[in-house]
């Protein structure tokens, strides 16, 4: 039996209690203030709370703004024994990273973004935490022919380079994806930020986080995508959601699209012992036609579906399953591992 007495911490970020506005149609449910999400995570079974910059303090404070504006929300965080998991600098949506942010063609782009860069990791410092993650929401194009493609991938590169420089205690991981907002993402997926990982200053300080729903936009199968961290010792977040398909990023509450892909996800993540590595991040989206009252049902769901499926992994034969193996009888194993997510 696999290990069973392994205990999982959860987060998810504020900004998966929403208010359900999508590029066509505006908001449904009232803004809930940040404090009010803060207090929402123990109960829904959250120690850990993921955030942007600018979810701390906003991105215009100058230092000592920011200085007091951190300690103020680790005061609310600690009076909540809630603990932040990462900081990762929101670099998509100002108006100088509309080519991108480390690959944009404009110098001035690029200074922008490390500058931003090297601030979220001094908000890191205050919070205490050690973790950046980057989402290179912008780092492609909308045609080919507008950058230098090999020279934006050296960008990106350089501007790691220059974070792993500004704190040598930092660690960064790289959130892949292969299209939306842009039409094609120069690292579309896991094993193209792993290449860049060792060719960085410190190949030791950067790994991964993956997306359930950003491998299955890339055509991919997330468990394999974590198994290929996980043997190179770089999987140090995940992102559990799901998703319909290679359409839009849907963020759809986790195992509601496909259980089986969704529990291979969990075999993957308990024979690592992930619980010993990092923390079970959840990053879903409200239906939009879910009322005020019921705004934080799909995070509740999210980490029962955890749980339910967690119990079953723990519960495979897996003497049973070597066996199958060793007989390379598939058509036996297919039919046990269905039956076993049956129930029976």
């Amino acid at each position: 039996m696999a290990n069973s007495v392994g205990k999982y911490r959860f987060s998810f970020g504020p900004w998966n209690i929403s208010q359900g506005a999508d590029p066509f149609g505006p908001v449904v449910r009232k803004e809930v203030p940040f404090a009010k999400k803060v207090a929402q995570y123990r109960k829904l079974g959250y120690e850990y709370i993921q955030l942007h910059d600018d979810d701390v303090v906003p991105a215009d404070w100058n230092a000592a703004e920011t200085q007091k504006g951190v300690a103020k929300v680790k005061k609310l965080f600690d009076s909540e024994g809630l603990k932040p998991e990462f900081v990762a600098p929101r670099l998509w949506e100002d108006p100088r990273t509309v080519d991108g942010a480390y690959t944009a063609n404009s110098a001035a782009s690029r200074k922008y973004a490390r500058d931003r860069s090297r601030r979220a990791i001094d908000i890191a410092n205050m919070l205490g935490i050690d973790l950046i993650v980057l989402w290179p929401a912008r780092e492609g194009t909308y045609i080919r022919e507008a950058k230098d493609a090999s020279l934006a991938v050296g960008r990106m590169v350089e501007a790691i380079d220059d974070m792993l420089s500004y704190d040598p205690k930092i660690r960064i991981v790289g959130e892949m994806k292969p299209n939306e907002p842009m039409d094609q993402a120069y690292c579309p997926s896991v094993g193209h930020f792993m290449g860049l990982v060792y060719r960085t200053c410190d190949p030791a300080r950067v790994g991964v986080l993956i997306e359930s729903a950003h491998s299955i936009l890339a055509g991919l199968d997330p468990a394999d995508d974590m198994a290929y961290a996980l043997w190179h010792k770089k999987l140090w977040g995940v992102h559990l959601n799901d998703q319909n398909g290679l359409k839009y990023d849907q963020d759809k509450t986790f195992g509601s699209v496909d259980l089986r892909r969704a529990f291979n996800q969990v075999w993957v993540l308990e024979r690592a012992k992930y619980y010993d590595i990092g923390v079970i991040g959840l990053d879903i989206k409200a239906m939009r036609t879910t009322k005020q009252a019921d705004d934080t049902k799909h995070l509740a769901n999210s980490i029962a579906m955890f749980h339910h499926l967690l119990a079953l992994v723990r519960s495979v034969d897996e003497a049973k399953v070597e066996a199958f193996r060793q007989k390379l009888d598939y058509e036996g194993l297919e039919r046990y591992i269905l039956e076993h997510l049956l129930g029976k």
